[in-house]
Order: C-alpha cells, then structure tokens, then sequence
C-alpha cells in the first residue's frame, strides 16, 4: 500500500493541531513520525484512521482519495491501528478480542471459536507473533498484549499497520520482539507507520524519518543522514543535552533508611524481601531492574501507599512504618508516582487545583477550612512560567495537556515545598527528549538542595546517567548496589538476579552517563512474580562521589 497524507489540517478551536501536514508512506516500508509530545502525531493517525475528521487536505492511498466517515472504513481500505493504550477486552480471550468486531460465524450465528483459533495460530506462525488463543487477555504480559492488537490488525488484513508508541510499556526484551515482528510485517509487503520519541529506536528500526513540531512538519531524512543529537534539535526547534550534567556529590547524614522490608501482595506472595536501602541528603540512588520485580511495591510501601508486612521506614530519624500517606507528605517526602495519570493527577480538575493538591488545605491556599481560590490561581499561573508547563491557562483541564506538561505538573507540584526526600518513579516515561532534559535537570536540582533523592527506573540509560549510587532488584531483593561507572553488563546480569558482594561494589561514581533521551537500555529477562530467586546485599557501601561533566 502507497499512502499519502497531503496537507492534513485538524483543529480544535483556536488551537491548530496538525497544519498543513504531509507525508508519504512506501509499500513494505518502516516509517517514523518523530516528534515531541503535543506536536500532533496522535492526532494525525486519528485522522488517518476515521476517528477524526480533517477541515482540509486529503488522504489517498494507492493514488485514490478516500475519506472514512470511521475507523471501520479505514479497517476496510487495509489499515490497521494499534494504539497507544491498548483497545482490549481484559476478560475475553486472545482468541474472542482478536475476532471481535469480525466474528467468524457458524449456522444460526453461534461464534466459531475453532476458525478463530486457527486463524490466530496462522498468524502467529506467519509473522512470529506466538500467542496463546485461549489466554484471558488481563493475564498476559504486555508485550502480549500488544501482540493480540497486532494480530487484530493482521486478521482484517491491515496492509498498513500504524504503531502508536508501541514501547511506551515495554521492557528491553520486548521491544527487540517487536522489532523482529516490525521486520517481519515489512518483508512481507506490509507498510508501517511508527509513532515515537525515542531516538535510538528511531535510528534502528526505521527506512525514512519525518518530524514534526507544533502541528507542522520540519524535517523528512533517513538514519543515514543524522544522528541523534540532529534529531532531538528538529524535534525541540534547539539543541538538546543528551547527556545529565550533575557536579560531584556530597552526601550527608542518612535521610530514607529501609531495613529488612518486607512487603507482601494480595496473593501473600513477598513481592518486597528483606529489603536494606540508605538514601543520604544530596545524593540520587537510582533503583535500576525489570518492571515487576518489586520496585513499584516498595515505592508504595514508602509513600505508605501499600501495608509494610515487616521491617522499617525512617526518614530523618522519624519511623514513618506505620504512618498515613498525609503525614508521610507533612514528614517531607516528595512523590512522583510511575503512572502520572493514575495516581499523579486529577484529570478533570485544572491544572491550578492539581499543582496543590498536597497542600489545598492549608496556608496560603485555605484559611479556617475556606479555600483561597485566587490564591491558588494566581500559584498556578507563577508555576505555568516558573516550570515551563505549557498550557493556555492553570485553569484548563490537566488532562488536556500532552504527557510531558502532565509529567510537568506533578514536578512542579511535589518541588514546590520544602522536600527531605524526592521519590520518582519511571520520573521520564513516556517524555520526549525535550521533557526529559527538563526532568532530569529538576532531579538532579532537588540533590543539589540537599534533598535525598531515590529514582526508581527500568530505563538503564536513565539509571547510568542520574545515579551517584545504583542499587539494583531482583524478584523483591537488592542483587547489589554499585557506581555509575559499572559496566551495563554487570547491571544487566544483576538485573537477572546474580549478587553482587558489598564489598565488590564501587564506592565512587564516574562520569555523567547518557541521558539516553527516554531510550530504553539493556536488562536481564523480564522477572516472574517476586518472591524467590537471590539474595540480597547486606549493606550499602561507602558514600559515592557525584558524576562530574
């Protein structure tokens, strides 16, 4: 399939999201929409898939202009969308989402699960997309999950796939799996349109680039043609530190102290082991391991989000175990959860609201239980300015803003007070290099002040370039705790459960490592349920010396 979007205008209002865009896709080609969050890409695809309708331009595919009144009419003209939260029923089968829509039928209407079976097995055959037809879908992992979209696509025979940032949710091995399947599809005539903001994966997975900023497009190439830090200027519109640039650090006195943590899940099983974690004043620990072995329970069991089933939480010396999430906020701990939208923020409350809601209730923002409205408004609008948050007004819906000016938002809020320690969790996924530039400066800011810092990161660039101290979980324990200037390897074989002795770990930091602009580095195999496996360190070893650029 050729398809060809020429000069695509969508607006909402005032505000012109896509502007007189235009690109061309090949057959059997891999094609990038590159471009910052906001820039307009998602809206493009909407467009292009029926689930928006354009003021003007066209849309042709194989030379004849089409326009889908819905995304059924674009799923008949061949194209498939996959998006960037998945459209799955969790409790039907891979097998029942995969027809879903499209059933095949028997006599009398009845549903032919046996077709539907085959027809996925064909698939995954075909395109090495192994997946279990009769898995209940909320019970997979998510790169299987992912596979059951594709496979949705393929089934109405999608002859070009748009991928919306596919590995938002992925870890390292799944990402490689997808690429394998993106080849695949390629070689077998397919065409695929991949939406990201991920540099690296850009320059490895892709035939032709185009990049877009503020609506418009700004700049077509190939890999061949840049690299990344070339990239990152068309996408932000300036030059952009690829690299954390942090002095030495100093650290103090011991500010989080975790000893033998134990945090037990739903089904009783350890998913936090007998954890012992120090985070001193002016230091970042950054937490590096697989998504799932851990590290989301025991930053829940910080903020006392989840129950501690044993052990000890202190901070500054004040024993938090057993405090409510208000006074672990009152203590001073500062959180940036992994899931801004779920646990960060308040989507249809304005942005105004969000910016203090750890603190609406009290002065300068409430008096006598009456809330100051101007006051906060006129917070809101100083921290707009003040953080880079762009939005039209603090009075707009958070949940109209792009992810990275979301990500904005719980940054500017959880900074804005005085912080002993900062938690962040995933603080750049899902952000474009712009974004994460700006977080990762605020992070590094927050040490400088003096606050304990605690990252925790499935990204191993991210981990290597912020940690002055890099521990590392496996299945619920710490495998070890070390330098930045370890080797990936090491992290990646700690990252699969091999110990590393204290007495083995590095006790100074070297040089700043590469921010990696959101990529996603290597990592052991993705961890099952927590609970068994190593061991884990007995100790932290000597203070580390800060990264110096």
């Amino acid at each position: 399939m050729r398809l060809e979007l020429d000069a695509i205008t969508k607006r909402f209002g005032s505000l012109v999201a896509n502007d007189k865009v235009s690109l061309t896709v090949e057959p059997g080609e891999i094609h990038c929409l590159l471009g910052e969050n906001g820039a307009g890409k998602s809206t493009l695809m909407n467009v292009l898939f029926g689930l928006l309708h354009a003021d003007s331009g066209a849309i042709r595919i194989d030379g004849g202009a089409v326009r889908f009144a819905d995304p059924g009419e674009a799923v008949r003209h061949g194209i498939g969308m996959v998006h960037q939260h998945f459209m799955l029923v969790p409790v039907f089968t891979a097998a029942e989402n995969v027809v879903l829509g499209f059933e095949p039928t028997r006599p009398l209407g009845l549903l032919d699960r046996r077709r539907a079976r085959a027809d996925i097995r064909r698939l995954s055959v075909e395109f090495g997309l192994e997946v279990d037809p009769d898995a209940v879908v909320e019970t997979l992992p998510v790169g299987v999950q992912q596979r059951v979209e594709i496979l949705k696509a393929l089934q109405r025979d999608a002859r070009l796939l748009i991928l919306d940032e596919p590995t938002a949710v992925l870890t390292p091995q799944e990402t490689e799996a997808l690429f394998s399947i993106m080849q695949s599809l390629k070689r077998s005539g397919r065409s695929i349109l991949f939406i990201t903001h991920k540099l690296k994966e850009v320059l490895s997975i892709a035939d032709r680039i185009t990049v877009m900023r503020l609506g418009k497009v700004v700049g077509a190439t190939t890999p061949q043609e840049v690299d990344e830090s070339e990239l990152a200027a068309m996408m932000v519109g300036r030059d952009v530190e690829l690299v954390v640039r942090k002095a030495e650090s100093h650290p103090g006195e011991p500010v989080l102290e975790l000893r033998n943590l134990r945090v037990v899940d739903e089904r009783g099983v350890a998913v936090v082991d007998g954890v012992d974690l120090e985070v001193r004043a002016g230091e970042i620990v950054a937490l590096a391991g697989v998504q799932g072995n851990g590290q989301t329970e025991l930053a829940e069991a910080v903020t006392r989000l989840r129950p501690v089933s044993s052990g000890s939480i202190r901070l500054a010396g004040e024993d938090l175990t057993r405090a409510s999430p208000r006074e672990v906020i009152r203590a001073g701990v500062a959180h940036v959860p992994e899931d801004r939208q779920e646990d960060g923020l308040v989507l249809g409350m304005t942005v105004a609201d969000n910016l203090v809601l750890d603190i609406y209730d009290v002065a300068p923002f409430a008096a006598h239980g009456v809330r100051d409205l101007a006051r906060v408004r006129g917070n809101g609008e100083t921290k707009l300015s003040e953080f880079d948050i762009r939005a039209p007004s603090a009075d707009v819906a958070v949940g109209t803003l792009s992810g990275g000016n979301q990500q904005k938002v719980v940054v500017a809020r959880e900074l804005s007070r005085p912080v002993k320690l900062l938690l962040a969790s995933q603080p750049t996924r899902g952000l474009d290099v712009g974004s994460i530039e700006y977080v990762h400066g605020r992070v590094v800011a927050a040490r400088d002040a003096g606050s304990a810092v605690l990252v925790i990161s499935s990204e191993l660039d991210e981990v290597l370039a912020l940690g002055d101290r890099i521990a590392v979980m496996y299945r619920g324990r710490i495998t070890g705790i070390v330098g930045p200037g370890t080797g990936r390897e090491e992290i990646g074989l700690m990252m699969a459960g091999v110990t590393v002795p204290p007495a083995e770990a590095p006790s100074t930091a070297g040089d700043g490592g590469a921010a990696g602009a959101g990529d996603t580095g290597d990592g052991g195999p993705h961890a099952g349920p927590a609970g068994g496996g190593a061991g884990k360190a007995s100790g932290d070893p000597a203070p580390g010396k800060g990264s110096t650029r």
